[in-house]
């Protein structure tokens, strides 16, 4: 039995390469079939990796709320006799906010209150343009930092405004590559503050950076809330630079920031909490910032998933594609397969005249169909990767070639051939053994 399983083999694979041309050809289907199978499937790993690299950026179940700067309104004529209201003004996005927030909201976990500045950061003669980051420990535990080397604020430094900070894995890079940062000074902006800390690195696509409105946080400085407020700026206090601003005329600063935040992220316990703390929270900014909505919030956990979901749709119409194209493969397949068997009557006459059975021609024909569709297969493989990889670095579109693609589509291609492989082979273990030999 082995003996003549391994002779039709040998058969079959004489019959391949004796038409080769004819074989490559029916292969082609399969070929190009399986490799828009893996390079698809590669994308759409590539997609969702992205998406999940993303969502670790801007946390799980997290609320951010940015304050609204300009304005544009429109005062209405009033009719005679008829006086308008003055318009209240709200005091703003401030810490009092979050406090509330976080004190009075049960499924509110942690709050994270930032004030970004643009200034500049010297040492040694080199002075670079950088943005610090006034926050306090939650913001690092929301965005999930690591610490490279070093210590995370203290309750003394962030209570009483130390100066000190924490900086990135770029700013090290750039301002201590020859020398350990921890308790070297730097001067930023107008005040010297002191390295206690270096995060991790973090690689941040261009297209995250601008999608999610995010920054590179390898090159930011981030120091205590409370010393961005005492030693660099707080739009909070009512100072008398602005009373003057004020006498001159309001319209000359109606679109300034007086907005003590800059941003405000929160942290719920649960998805299933986000979208009613949002309601609830919009409800009491509204009413302390006096009926006035100069702030947005907005949730970018659902704005991901929404982006996952058309992802998903996109993967699966072109996995779909790919699909029917193995289909005309394995159709292909069987056609050709069946105008040879008209071709070789006489040879299938032939091997049954010397004592070959129906079985063994069955073989014979599901072998040949079999190697075409598998070595299409192979050859697939090879070129859905080489599309992966091509596609990464011309496109810029990340891909991950899975190991699980590569044995679905090869599964698939032997699947093809032996189901396409059946009809033909059929056909031709039905022939007559006299009417095949007198075949012309």
């Amino acid at each position: 039995m082995r003996q003549l399983l391994v002779a039709n083999f040998y058969i079959a694979l004489e019959a391949v390469f004796s038409h080769k041309l004819r074989s490559s050809l029916t292969a082609l289907g399969i070929i190009f079939g399986v490799a828009a199978v893996i390079a698809m499937m590669a994308i759409g790993a590539g997609a969702q990796k992205e998406i999940l690299d993303q969502m670790k950026l801007v946390g799980v179940n997290n609320i951010v709320i940015k304050p609204i700067v300009e304005q544009k309104e429109e005062q209405l004529e009033m009719e005679a006799g008829q006086s308008g209201k003055e318009k209240k003004m709200s005091p703003g996005l401030t810490l009092a906010d979050a406090l509330s927030i976080l004190s009075i909201i049960p499924s509110v976990n942690m709050v994270s209150p930032e004030i970004e500045i643009d200034t500049h950061i010297i040492k040694d003669a080199v002075r670079r343009s950088a943005k610090l980051v006034g926050v306090n420990n939650s913001y690092f535990s929301i965005s999930a930092f690591e610490m490279e080397e070093g210590d995370f604020f203290n309750s003394e430094q962030m209570k009483n405004g130390k100066a000190v900070c924490i900086i990135g894995k770029g700013i090290k890079s750039r301002f201590f590559s020859k020398e350990n940062p921890l308790g070297k000074m730097l001067k930023v902006g107008n005040n010297w503050l002191k390295v206690i800390g270096v995060l991790k690195g973090r690689f941040i696509e261009a297209r995250s950076i601008e999608n999610l409105g995010i920054r590179d946080y390898n090159m930011d400085v981030y120091t205590p809330l409370n010393t961005v407020l005492l030693r660099y700026r707080n739009r909070a206090l009512i100072t008398e630079a602005a009373i003057k601003r004020n006498r001159q005329g309001r319209n000359k600063d109606q679109n300034q920031n007086y907005h003590q935040l800059d941003r405000l992220v929160i942290q719920v316990d649960r998805s299933e909490s986000v979208e009613p703390v949002v309601q609830v929270i919009n409800k009491m900014l509204k009413r302390k910032h006096r009926q006035t909505i100069d702030y947005e919030i907005t949730i970018p956990e659902l704005l991901l998933k929404q982006q996952q979901r058309t992802k998903s749709i996109f993967n699966f119409v072109l996995g779909a594609i790919a699909g029917i194209s193995l289909l005309v493969g394995g159709i292909g397949i069987m056609n050709i397969m069946l105008a040879s068997v008209l071709e070789r009557i006489k040879e299938i006459g032939l091997r049954q005249s010397i004592g070959a059975t129906r079985r063994d021609i069955v073989t014979q024909f599901m072998i040949e169909a079999v190697m075409i569709s598998v070595s299409g297969g192979i050859t697939g493989i090879v070129l859905g990767i080489i599309i992966g990889y091509a596609v990464s670095t011309l496109a810029g579109i990340p891909t991950i070639i899975s190991f699980s693609s590569i044995v679905i589509s090869f599964g698939v291609a032997a699947s093809v051939g032996i189901i396409f492989g059946i009809t033909p082979a059929k056909r031709a273990s039905e022939q007559d053994p006299i009417t095949s030999l007198r075949y012309e």
